[in-house]
């Protein structure tokens, strides 16, 4: 659902992973308020009297977000159209921080929400990658968020996308800025492979059945085997013997996934899929995670995945 502003300057939010939350708005008058709660109500709408105008005071256009700003959407509803945003201090609870932009490179009319959100689809878990490197690490319901143009503002000269990471219901405290320069060489190498063999295979997930798209599945598992080659790579200039042992199981998962892209039909895909995908438990890493000095709790999303 998408709660539309009628106004020029606006951006279209879009958020990745994390369906929308809802909650009916509910309120009561100022006068019936002070009637039941009597003096003491007095204090408690002096006090949010100063919230407000705190509040007020931070608001900030969405056109000047920053990489590294933290902030709270003026809305229950994440998903949208926005034109201001309350930016805040990352030591106080907010919803989301800001982890980089891009610019599109388009021109001429607007080219629409579906084909902006997928360029945002590609790029802005890279900009999230390079800010916070570990998913692992991240406050539980975080996900990934974007503001894009709007065919209005569009029209205006706006290109910019900012991408941030965002939490669908509650808030975190402090910045998840986590910058590839403050990992160890070790930790940097591991994340770069690993998150780039589960890139490959949730971005290439065909949407329908192995029976009605053989060759998308195919495509997916020549990626993931592709990135695989890449993060086994890796790993062999990495010491540490969980570390070690991690390389050699995914050496075979890796050629199940290339038994998988070679398949000639339906069965011979399921086959090498199986032991393929369950190769890619993630449980199965976190001796190596630990052993790295990373985050060793695997995220729900993922162990959800895997749990049958």
């Amino acid at each position: 659902m998408r709660a539309t502003f009628i106004d020029s300057s606006q951006k279209d939010v879009r958020l990745m992973a994390l369906r929308t939350p809802s909650r009916p708005l509910r309120g009561i008058s100022a006068a019936v308020a002070l009637l039941a709660v009597g003096a003491a109500g007095c204090a408690d709408l002096v006090d949010s009297a100063k919230d407000g105008a705190k509040k007020a005071a931070r608001q900030r256009s969405v056109f000047s977000l920053e990489p590294g700003d933290c902030y709270n959407p003026n809305s229950e509803a994440v998903e949208g159209e926005a034109l201001a945003i309350e930016v805040v201090p990352c030591d106080e609870p907010h919803r989301g921080q800001v982890v980089g932009e891009f610019t599109l490179d388009e021109e001429g009319k607007f080219p629409g929400d579906e084909a902006i959100w997928a360029i945002a689809d590609q790029r802005c878990p890279v900009e999230a990658g390079k800010f916070a490197p570990d998913t692992w690490a991240l406050p539980k319901g975080v996900g990934i968020l974007y503001y894009t143009p709007t065919k209005e503002s569009w029209a205006t000269g706006d290109r910019a996308v900012s991408c941030t990471y965002t939490k669908e219901s509650g808030t975190f405290t402090g910045s998840l800025k986590v910058g590839a320069d403050s990992l160890e060489p070790a930790q940097r190498t591991y994340l770069q492979g690993a998150n780039a063999v589960y890139d490959a295979l949730w971005t290439n997930q065909p949407d329908t059945d192995v029976e009605e798209d053989l060759e998308g599945y195919k495509a997916q598992a020549e990626a993931v085997a592709t990135a695989l080659d890449a993060h086994l790579k890796g790993l062999r200039g990495i010491e540490g013997a969980e570390t070690g042992k991690l390389r050699a199981q995914l050496e075979k998962t890796a050629g199940h996934w290339k038994k998988a892209a070679d398949a000639g039909d339906v069965d011979a895909f399921y086959l090498a899929y199986d032991p393929a995908f369950t190769g890619l438990d993630p449980n199965k890493t976190v001796p190596a995670r630990k052993e790295l000095g990373l985050a060793t709790t695997v995220p729900a999303d993922d162990a959800e995945a895997w749990a049958g």
